[in-house]
């Protein structure tokens, strides 16, 4: 079920990418398609919402998006480069504008010092410009981890409307 505060921020998202006439697509690891299922929660959402990939294991990230595996075993899922390289393979094989790329550590396992718990990485790519990698780490649960993931991941959107 997703929470009643991102569903306010998916409407409000939604309703500036319509004033732009931007279309969306997502591609994630660490949140499983929670950002598209937010947006999508929200009925109309069609007009904005032109795919999302759902790319958890490695293979995915390559077959799906072309993500190079050569990336992914120099830097490791979890990095920018791979982030990066998920939004591009998404902005490629879709009609959107701008896409989102998600991948990190949601926990409770998995973590390492290097790669903490809470640690996400998302990728921005926009139609003509160089994709772009941001660093958070999320402190929480999974379920917190991830919910703050798509909140970031709206914000990353809007400031690039």
């Amino acid at each position: 079920m997703v929470p009643d505060a991102l569903l306010h921020e998916a409407k409000a998202l939604l309703a500036a990418c319509r004033t732009k006439g931007v279309m969306l697509a997502t591609a994630e690891s660490c949140t499983g398609g929670l950002i598209a299922a937010t947006l999508t929660a929200i009925a109309g959402s069609s007009d904005v919402v032109d795919r999302g990939f759902v790319t958890y294991s490695n293979e995915a990230k390559a077959e799906m998006i072309g993500v190079p595996m050569a990336t992914i075993q120099a830097h490791g899922a979890v990095s920018e480069e791979v982030a990066r390289a998920m939004a591009d393979g998404a902005l490629a094989r879709s009609r959107a504008a701008i896409a989102v790329s998600v991948t990190g550590v949601a926990g409770p396992g998995g973590g390492s010092a290097e790669k903490p718990v809470g640690l996400v990485w998302f990728g921005l790519a926009r139609r003509g410009v160089p994709a772009t990698g941001t660093r958070r780490v999320f402190p929480g649960d999974r379920a917190a981890i991830r919910a703050a993931t798509v909140e970031h991941a709206f914000a990353l959107i809007r400031a690039c409307l």
